[in-house]
């Protein structure tokens, strides 16, 4: 077992200044969350080049974001009692050769197969870029500003996914757009092995093995089921086999942890309000807001006859708006507090949730596009940077990881389902038809229901949501 220490060994006098540590913690997240949206582009691409099936292109994305959600957890706690700055490394490592592998690629089983090792290692990364930034910086309103630099950095990732996928199908092949990340990933990892300071806060404890196989199982499982949906249906025994499967191995995890003496997940944590309230707001808005680049990116192409590469140029001002609204957020946050900023920031994404559901199968850019991603990607932003600060705040320090795991599962799972259940109704109202009238309706109606899940989802956080904390 490794030693566990309380405090980075790095003396003070090499200690790097804290923007550049932060820089390096936000890169390992823009690369994790960017490998979600660029691949998306490639698809048609990459079923050309490898012969891939409808089934097998589906699993392109599927066996990154199964294994994603699955182990995220476990890649948080690793962190606290293995070293963050160690499972960064690893995680990163993982995910650079996974990329490398999937670019290479010679059949359709070692792109799958890369793909589910990317995950693993953006499983492994992820946590550990909330957690070294979280501790490298004090709470109060330099870590709201830290805070806001790495969701808008997060949320700049999925945003430019489709424009840089755009580009590198267009200008080279779709295999650019997975051997894109060796290079930056190699750079990052260099940065890190020279500026991040190894940190644990364990307190000398095993790894929760059967915890951390449970858990794992049933995230996993769960998010296969979600995955299954809108090709099965939400009735078929491929969907609701693996989605009771996963909900009794979750059950199953609550018992054992409930019971053993140093859990995976201690479900004390969840007495704290912050910490739950905010992962449910986190879940509930996630499952609306990562719909909308999916949805706008199919009206721009299929609707209104964009190339991906327009498709992605014409979302860049929702980019700009992301993180604008990121950064702006901690300013906001110092004067209102953390819930009025989470619940305006909702209410706005609402509103252009609300206007894009009105578009047309002629819609004009400005007017269909432009104004309500403007709307919905500000309002994202100004929500996520307190709902990430409240849900970091109150945990003890040994549970950092931990915490900063649960934060990326309530997003990447709340995405999932949304994305799931959105798909379903869109494809339902559509009925088969591709013409643009049907599909315009199709996708109409998901941001209808995205409007509703925003809607209550402000309520939540007004009712729930501590009163009294600024975290900035």
């Amino acid at each position: 077992m490794l030693e566990v220490v309380d405090a980075p060994r790095l003396s003070r006098s090499r200690t790097p200044p804290t923007w550049l540590v932060v820089a390096v913690a936000c890169a390992g997240q823009f690369l994790v969350i960017l490998d979600i949206s660029v691949v998306n582009v490639a698809l048609p691409s990459m079923r050309a080049g490898l012969g891939l099936s409808e089934q097998g292109l589906q699993w392109v994305v599927n066996a990154y974001t199964i294994a994603f959600a699955g182990f995220m957890l476990l890649g948080g706690r690793a962190g606290d009692l293995y070293g963050r700055k160690r499972m960064f490394l690893v995680g990163l490592a993982l995910f650079t050769l996974a990329s490398l592998g999937g670019g290479l690629a010679q059949g359709d089983w070692q792109l799958l197969l890369a793909r589910a090792v990317q995950g693993l290692g953006a499983a492994v990364l992820a946590p550990s870029t909330l957690t070294i930034l979280t501790a490298s910086v004090p709470e109060g309103a330099a870590r709201a500003r830290a805070i806001g630099t790495w969701t808008a950095v997060g949320a700049g990732g999925g945003a430019a996914g489709g424009l840089v996928g755009g580009v590198l199908v267009d200008t080279l092949s779709w295999r650019w757009v997975l051997l894109i990340n060796v290079p930056v990933g190699a750079v990052v990892l260099a940065a890190a092995l020279v500026y991040l300071a190894e940190g644990r806060a364990g307190d000398g404890r095993r790894l929760d093995l059967p915890g951390a196989l449970l858990v794992t199982a049933g995230l996993a499982t769960l998010a296969y089921g979600i995955s299954q949906t809108e090709a099965q249906g939400w009735t078929a025994p491929a969907t609701l086999v693996p989605l009771l499967a996963g909900l009794a191995l979750i059950g199953v995890f609550l018992a054992v942890e409930a019971r053993t003496r140093a859990p995976l997940m201690p479900l004390g944590l969840f007495r704290l309000r912050p910490v739950s309230s905010a992962n449910a707001a986190m879940f509930l808005s996630g499952s609306a807001m990562f719909c909308m680049w999916f949805f706008m990116t199919l009206y721009a192409q299929n609707v209104l006859a964009y190339s991906p590469l327009e498709a992605g140029f014409a979302l860049v001002p929702s980019s700009l708006a992301v993180v604008l609204g990121s950064k702006i957020a901690p300013r906001f946050m110092r004067r209102l507090g953390a819930r009025p900023v989470a619940v305006l920031g909702t209410l706005v994404a609402m509103t252009g949730f609300a206007w894009q559901s009105t578009m047309g199968p002629d819609g004009a850019y400005l007017t269909a596009i432009m104004l309500p991603g403007v709307l919905m990607m500000l309002g994202a932003g100004l929500a996520s940077t307190p709902l990430a600060a409240l849900a970091t705040s109150g945990a003890p320090p040994q549970e950092a990881g931990l915490v900063s795991g649960l934060v990326n599962t309530s997003r990447t799972m709340g995405g999932s389902v949304g994305l799931a259940v959105l798909s379903t109704l869109a494809a339902a109202r559509s009925a088969g038809s591709g013409t643009p009238a049907a599909l315009t309706e199709g996708y109409a109606l998901a941001f209808r229901v995205g409007t509703a899940v925003l809607a209550a989802g402000a309520l939540l956080m007004w009712a729930w949501l501590p009163r009294n904390s600024t975290s900035g």
